[in-house]
C-alpha cells in the first residue's frame, strides 16, 4: 500500500499536480518592467527550487493601493522594485515589515538610509533619474527643437506629443509631481502643468508606458525615469533621453516586506538574495539600467549616472508622507486631472 502511495505521488509531482508540496510559496508584488520581474522569478526560482513565486506586475501606486486595502487580511508577502515613496508611506502606515539584512553592509548609502529613514520598513534596491526620452525621428521630420529643460516642454508645437503617467497610479508620475513641487515651489509648479497638460496627449496608468509609445512613433515625447528611456534605446528605437537643466528629482526603487506575510521566512530569502551584487549585476540582462545598490554590483554602461545629472535634493521624508501625498494628489486631480478630461 506505502509503495503504491509513494508512486502515485511521484506521478502527480511529475505531472505538476502537487505544486503545493514544494517547501512553500511567496506572493510577490513586482512593480518594475514586466521584463525585469520575469527575469527575477525565474532566475529565483532556479537558485530556490523548492519556493513557487506566484507573481503579480502593479504599477508603485496601484500596489500601495491594495497593500492598504487588505491590510487586516494581507495577501501578498513581499513588494519588490517601484519607487520609494509609496513604500516608504507603507512603512510609516505599518503596512510593512521591519527586517534588517545581513547584506545591508554591502549596498550603497542612499540605500541604507532608506533603510533608516523607514525604520527598516523598506530598503534601496536600485536608483533612477527623472527625464524624458524623444523619438529623434519623430523631432527631425516635424522640426521641432530638442527640449533640453522643463520649461521646453511647454513649446506650443509640442501640443498633444507628450505623454506621461497618472500621478494616482504611477511612482514615476508621482515623483515627477513632487520634484517639480521642490524646483519651483507648489503654486508655480501647478501653473506648469496646468500649460503642460495642454500638450499631453495621454495620462498613462505605468510610468514607463509613455516612453514606449514613443519609441514606437505613437508620441513623440515620453517623461518617464532616464533609465526607461534608455531600455528603448538599447532595444534600437529611435530615442534620446534628457535630464532637465533645472534639475530633476530621483527615485529609490525599494523593497519591503508586507507586515502579516503568510509566507515570512520565503520573503526574507528573497530580500536577502535581491540584495545580492550576483543578482543586481544580471538586472541589465533584461534592458533594466537603473544604478544598483549594492556597492559591489555591475554598473551597466548605459545605465546614467548621477554624477552626470543635475540632481536636486529630492526630500523623501515628506513627500514620502501619507498626508502629503494625499494633499498633492487630490490638488492635481482638480487642476490638472480635470482638466485631462
Amino acid at each position: 500500500m506505502k509503495i503504491k502511495t509513494l508512486s502515485l505521488l511521484f506521478a502527480g509531482t511529475a505531472l505538476g499536480a502537487l505544486p503545493a508540496q514544494a517547501a512553500g510559496e511567496l506572493n510577490l508584488i513586482c512593480s518594475a518592467d514586466v521584463v525585469i520581474c520575469e527575469q527575477m522569478k525565474g532566475d529565483f526560482e532556479k537558485a530556490h527550487s523548492d519556493i513557487k513565486v506566484n507573481m503579480v506586475r502593479l504599477s508603485s501606486g496601484e500596489t500601495y493601493a491594495k497593500v492598504r486595502a487588505e491590510a487586516r487580511n494581507p495577501k501578498t508577502d513581499i513588494w519588490w522594485a517601484g519607487t520609494g515613496d509609496p513604500h516608504l508611506q507603507a512603512a510609516s502606515e505599518n503596512l510593512t515589515l521591519e527586517y534588517k539584512s545581513p547584506k545591508l553592509d554591502e549596498l550603497n548609502d542612499w540605500a541604507k538610509k532608506q533603510a533608516e529613514s523607514s525604520g527598516y520598513k523598506t530598503v534601496g534596491v536600485y536608483a533612477g533619474a527623472l527625464g524624458w526620452g524623444y523619438n529623434t525621428e519623430i523631432f527631425k521630420t516635424k522640426g521641432y527643437k530638442e527640449p533640453v529643460c522643463w520649461a521646453d516642454l511647454l513649446a506650443p508645437e509640442l501640443k498633444g506629443e507628450i505623454q506621461i503617467a497618472n500621478p494616482n497610479s504611477s511612482g514615476t508620475a508621482y515623483t515627477a509631481l513632487a520634484s517639480l513641487v521642490q524646483i519651483m515651489g507648489e503654486d508655480q509648479a501647478f501653473d506648469y502643468l496646468k500649460k503642460l497638460n495642454g500638450n499631453i496627449s495621454q495620462y498613462t496608468k505605468s510610468g514607463s508606458a509613455p516612453v514606449k509609445a514613443a519609441a514606437r512613433g505613437e508620441t513623440a515625447l515620453g517623461i518617464v525615469f532616464v533609465h526607461d528611456a534608455v531600455a528603448q534605446t538599447a532595444e534600437g528605437f529611435p530615442v534620446k533621453s534628457i535630464t532637465p537643466c533645472e534639475g530633476t528629482g530621483y527615485e529609490i526603487g525599494s523593497m519591503s516586506i508586507i507586515k502579516g506575510a503568510r509566507n515570512l521566512d520565503n520573503a526574507k530569502i528573497w530580500y536577502d538574495w535581491a540584495l545580492t551584487a550576483e543578482v543586481q549585476s544580471r538586472m541589465k540582462d533584461a534592458k533594466s539600467f537603473q544604478l544598483p545598490s549594492n556597492k559591489s554590483a555591475v554598473i551597466p554602461k548605459e545605465a546614467p549616472r548621477f554624477e552626470n545629472i543635475k540632481l536636486i535634493d529630492y526630500d523623501f521624508k515628506t513627500y514620502g508622507d501619507p498626508a502629503k501625498r494625499k494633499e498633492l494628489l487630490e490638488r492635481w486631480d482638480r487642476e490638472v486631472g480635470a482638466a485631462a478630461n
